[in-house]
């Protein structure tokens, strides 16, 4: 067996994508069997089974804060495989769990524990590339990733039918422990003890109070938490709009992954399109593309019936207005932030994910068997979102005319 040091690119870009892709799978997996679970623990309130999705995005918010700046200063792989350890129990606390809070709590220390594999990973190819390769080498991860949410649904429904939804939190143990063990046989420490930056709460004051104190990251911030709060919104309702509202069935799956795909093809264009137009004015314009989408599709709702073919036209053009802004929202935040990166970047990625959750779980939670609230949702939160970002923008201009 060859040492850690000898890993070779491909290998590290596939193992890179494995271990940010648990977030990914550990959403999409269990989609399509909130339903079954509701059923099976007497959820009387249907929408209350969203709640499955926001409380692993609450233990992320919380994760993110303290993974980010533990990584600077432990090293990543003590605070990953910490995160590792936190995920394994959450799972097991879900796989056993013989009451719907629990669940919930089980999901919540899910969150808590893969917000570190997450956040390690972008952490550890930062420490290893950088400029150009860096670029190059996280594009590769990304076009790896994109598959998994477009695939999980489909897993998800698969362990179903070979066994249970109970068994989707057992394929999460061994999904995880085997990345786990991975990582261990063949990565080595990235961050050596020298460049490690200690933590403490002077640390965390100052970088607080450069991120709050400069008006870019600020702004963007906020927006970042704006519009993904609309897409929470939609994630926890969405097995409810296909498979209740419109019957797609076990072909729920199939519309998910596609428009996975769509985000993850606007993802891949954006490296294009960014030279030519700049961050801010892609972001802006597809913002500004959710509004208007937005507001035709509630124009139509008010006229006809809404048809699955019209609301996968509508989500499609959401999806990947989101695609566009993904990487965009959190890099025009960090660019002012050299100086505290990773301390910025915790506290920017807390804050979004806090915005995001406590308003999508409210759009979630308003769903009333119509797309109203989902689609209002998408207009207010994106007119929001584009009305900062325009005023940002204009205050740029001044300030390097």
């Amino acid at each position: 067996m060859s040492s850690p040091s000898s890993i070779s690119e491909k290998e590290f870009t596939l193992l890179m994508a494995l271990l940010m892709s648990v977030v990914a799978i550990s959403i999409d997996a269990l989609l399509p069997t909130l339903g079954m679970i509701g059923a099976e623990m007497g959820v009387a309130d249907i929408n209350r089974t969203q709640l499955l999705i926001s409380s692993i995005f609450a233990g992320m918010a919380a994760g993110q804060l303290l993974a980010g700046p533990a990584s600077d200063a432990l090293g990543r792989k003590p605070v990953l495989f910490a995160g590792l350890a936190l995920y394994l129990a959450g799972s097991l606390a879900c796989w056993m769990a013989r009451d719907f809070d629990l669940i919930l709590i089980g999901r919540c220390i899910q969150g808590l524990g893969v917000a570190c594999p997450y956040v390690t990973a972008v952490s550890v190819v930062r420490d290893k590339y950088a400029g150009r390769e860096m670029a190059r080498v996280m594009s590769l991860i990304m076009m790896i990733f994109i598959l998994v949410p477009a695939i999980a649904p489909s897993l998800g429904l698969g362990i179903v039918h070979l066994a249970s939804w109970r068994a989707i939190f057992l394929f999460y143990i061994f999904y995880a422990a085997a990345v786990g063990g991975w990582i261990a046989l063949r990565l080595e420490e990235t961050l050596p003890p020298a460049h490690r930056i200690p933590l403490t709460p002077r640390a965390f004051d100052h970088g607080l109070r450069i991120v709050t104190g400069n008006r870019t990251t600020t702004t963007y911030m906020v927006a970042m938490g704006l519009t993904f709060g609309g897409l929470i919104g939609y994630l926890g309702a969405s097995r409810q709009i296909f498979q209740d509202q419109f019957g797609a069935g076990e072909s729920f799956a199939l519309y998910f992954g596609g428009l996975a795909l769509l985000l993850g093809v606007a993802s891949m264009l954006n490296s294009h399109f960014v030279v030519r137009w700049g961050m801010r004015a892609i972001c802006s314009g597809a913002a500004a593309a959710m509004v208007a989408a937005s507001a035709l599709f509630l124009a139509v709702d008010a006229t006809l019936p809404v048809t699955l073919p019209m609301f996968v036209a509508y989500a499609g053009v959401l999806f990947f207005a989101f695609g566009l802004m993904f990487g965009n929202l959190n890099a025009i935040a960090m660019e002012p932030m050299g100086e505290v990166a990773g301390m910025a970047s915790a506290i920017i990625g807390a804050s979004s994910s806090i915005i995001s959750l406590l308003l999508g779980t409210l759009i979630g939670q308003l769903y009333d068997n119509t797309l109203r609230p989902i689609a209002l949702g998408f207009l207010l939160l994106g007119l929001v979102s584009w009305l900062l970002m325009r005023s940002e923008r204009n205050w740029h201009v001044r300030q390097l005319g």
